[in-house]
């Protein structure tokens, strides 16, 4: 007694389909799942017993082969159990087999005989979409992520039996659908805005910059200025997600099971904010069997490093990859996988490690070669891929108490909007999305500039001491503050506020 169902497992945040063979023999009682399942694999011959016994169904003692294809991948996670189930209920004619080739199955089983919810329900719906499938049938708690993908059935099940009755052709059961217009409206809010914060025009001014033209931002200032503050509000003005964005956005949070309850798709831009003490595994991604890591959870949003010099340097020299490439690659005796890790990088920093270098109502105790030390933490290639540092000071009284409210997040982003309308029409064709991704072939194009402008970088890397490297930067810089005032030449004033924006790079006094 042979049977087939068709199921599927994750490989890095892609999904594949996977052949379950189970095969009834006579003989002792055995069961035994082949096809180099993980541990949480070869557990599932306890639940699925208990499910089928549980459902009223008899299970056969018998000698039980379960083969997972292909059999030369690594399969891990629980969402086997149901296919397995159905599978040995197949092959004792309990179920039929002309529905099973028309949809994947996929849920973790309760010893009750409950389909419980499993990880990447999206990929694997997508998986069963690409392969030319009917459906899928999953469980009800994943149905509506799974149902973003509308081309297919998306048959969302509560317990084993009615998985049975609705492949025997007994029981109907309506296939999920969601608005996704109502999705993307309902999701597509955030909780803060920049009217909240207090203070700080020009942090404000050179945020919208960076959102603008897709620019890193390192913020240098004392405890308490508000950098976080800030930041967590940098989502919020920067271009709304496209569904293709949110997709692979929501991939990525689904195959880790992190997606919100109740939320199939995520609509907004993600803010990631890990502690200084994370891994470069934790960061980058890693495992026996990789899984996403940081960089791939912020992936079209947002990745915000509070105390940058405070994380280990071999965790910060990861990011070079994935600043540059836009993915990240990990790879594996067993596999090599690649994540998507487009994102804009958002530092914050002390001016010195007791934190009052600048402040001028505190005294700095730090000597100038501690300053120093503690500055170089950050490497110069990584430096290298930061366009704009801004210095935070500490918020006034004054400030603090007034009623006078600055602009909100949406008069900001309407701005940021037009001047990445400017970039897309730009840089059409060109697999370039903004001013930062720019190449020196680009930069002589799109970023000429006038005798002016030429002078007034040269007074400034002569007299403020600015790097080499901090030329590129300052016209890619110019380039967007044009861009937002919707103009088609690099001013002299445009280059004067670019320079403002590379204080990390003046000697220090």
């Amino acid at each position: 007694m042979l049977a087939k169902v068709l199921s599927g497992a994750i490989l890095g945040i892609d999904a594949y389909v996977v052949e379950v063979e189970v095969d009834i023999a006579q003989g002792l009682p055995v069961f035994a799942t082949v096809g180099l399942p993980d541990g949480a694999v070869k557990e599932s011959k306890e639940r699925v017993k208990s499910a089928i016994k549980n459902s009223g169904f008899d299970f056969p003692p018998k000698r039980i082969t379960v083969n997972l294809a292909p059999a030369d991948v690594k399969k891990e996670g629980a969402g086997f159990d149901l296919p397995i189930a159905v599978g040995i209920l197949t092959a004792l004619d309990i179920v039929t087999k002309e529905r099973l080739e028309e949809y994947l199955l996929l849920g973790e089983l309760s010893l009750d005989g409950r389909v419980k919810s499993i990880r990447g329900s999206l990929s694997l719906a997508m998986a069963a979409r690409e392969n030319g499938k009917r459906g899928v049938l999953l469980p009800k708690e994943n149905a509506e992520e799974a149902a973003v993908v509308q081309e297919i059935e998306v048959v969302g099940v509560d317990v084993l039996a009615d998985v049975v009755d609705f492949l025997n052709g007994q029981k109907s059961i309506p296939p999920t659908r969601v608005d996704l217009q109502e999705i993307f409206r309902r999701e597509k809010h955030y909780s803060e805005d920049f009217n909240e914060v207090k203070g700080q025009e020009h942090v404000k001014r050179a945020l919208e910059i960076s959102a603008a033209g897709g620019h890193n931002i390192i913020m240098i200032g004392p405890p308490g200025a508000g950098k976080t503050m800030l930041a967590k509000r940098i989502p919020t003005v920067l271009p709304d997600l496209s569904f293709e964005e949110a997709i692979e956005v929501t991939k990525v949070y689904s195959v880790l099971g992190l997606l919100p309850p109740h939320n199939s798709l995520i609509a907004t831009r993600p803010f990631r904010s890990p502690h200084h003490t994370i891994s470069d595994a934790g960061l980058i991604g890693g495992g026996q069997i990789p899984k996403p890591g940081e960089v791939s959870l912020s992936h079209n949003g947002v990745l915000f490093l509070d105390e940058l010099p405070e994380f280990k340097k071999n965790v910060l020299e990861v990011l070079r990859q994935p600043l540059e490439d836009g993915r990240v690659t990990i790879s594996r005796a067993l596999s090599s996988l690649t994540f998507p890790s487009s994102f804009m990088l958002v530092g914050a920093m002390n001016p010195c490690p007791c934190g009052f270098y600048t402040d001028p109502n505190r005294e700095c105790t730090c000597t100038m070669p501690q300053i120093l030390r503690y500055r170089s933490k950050i490497s110069g290639p990584l430096m290298d891929r930061i366009d704009i540092h801004i210095e935070v000071p500490a918020v006034r009284y004054r400030e603090l108490v007034g009623d006078t409210a600055g602009e909100d997040s949406e008069t900001i982003k309407k701005r940021v909007n037009r001047a990445r309308d400017i970039q897309r029409q730009r840089f059409a064709g060109k697999r370039i999305y903004c001013n930062a991704q720019m190449t020196q072939r680009y930069l002589k194009k799109y970023c000429p500039i006038g005798e002016d402008s030429k002078s007034l970088l040269e007074q400034a890397i002569d007299k403020l001491g600015l790097s080499a490297r901090a030329y590129t930067r300052i016209l890619k810089i110019g380039r967007t503050i044009a861009d937002l005032e919707g103009v088609e030449d690099i001013t002299a004033a445009h280059i004067s506020e670019a320079i403002q924006y590379r204080s990390l790079d003046r000697t220090l006094l």
